[in-house]
């Protein structure tokens, strides 16, 4: 079907999201223009602030409104404890678990050959840079642990290694409430490798 060129480009704008196909973009384009158009403009003008709005701290590298960003700026934070982590939805993860009361530092990406994606194109030196004019003492890798993430940590792991600082990483495996029989060999894997005395 041939839609109106409108139409049409607006389901072209949607197909660029991760994730998302044709059919997808599709019923998304359908679905706003079923929307009063007052929420249409609701949320265009939320797209445009969100954009005109964030920047990225200029010290971890997170999404914030400020830079530094918040957790840059507290003084109520571990200021010796860096957890490196791929991109700002992982530390957001981290931070809903109100457990980590360290710094961060967002990588934004990983390294990943595959893709063209090498260590320079990721946020490698400026850590590197972090861990000689910061007393820090750790560094937690909370990286995936898929071949990417697996390939950065090891990387960073030798990079890190001559600063004499602690390298630690957090630990995988299986998560509460889930079968033992339906899960892969390399989730059982790595939960036993993390495993600790009770």
């Amino acid at each position: 079907m041939i839609y109106p060129k409108a139409i049409a480009a607006l389901i072209e704008q949607f197909q660029k999201f991760p994730s998302i196909g044709p059919k997808s973009a599709q019923r998304m384009a359908f679905y706003l223009l079923r929307m009063p158009a007052g929420e249409v403009k609701k949320f265009a003008q939320c797209i445009v602030e969100a954009k005109e709005n964030t920047r990225t701290c200029e010290i971890c590298y997170n999404i914030s409104t400020t830079s530094p960003c918040e957790i840059c700026q507290s003084a109520s934070r571990d200021k010796s404890i860096i957890c490196v982590v791929a991109e700002t939805k992982d530390l957001i993860a981290i931070e809903k678990t109100n457990e980590y009361r360290g710094l961060y530092h967002v990588l934004q990406g990983l390294i990943s050959p595959m893709d063209g994606i090498g260590a320079d194109d990721i946020r490698i030196k400026e850590l590197l840079t972090r861990l000689t004019d910061e007393n820090v003492k750790e560094v937690i890798l909370a990286l995936s642990p898929s071949v990417e993430g697996e390939a950065t940590s090891l990387y960073l792991s030798k990079l890190i290694k001559p600063f004499g600082i602690k390298i630690s990483r957090i630990a995988f495996g299986l998560p509460v409430g889930a079968d033992l029989e339906y899960a892969d060999e390399i989730t059982i894997a790595k939960a036993l490798e993390g495993r600790r005395e009770i």
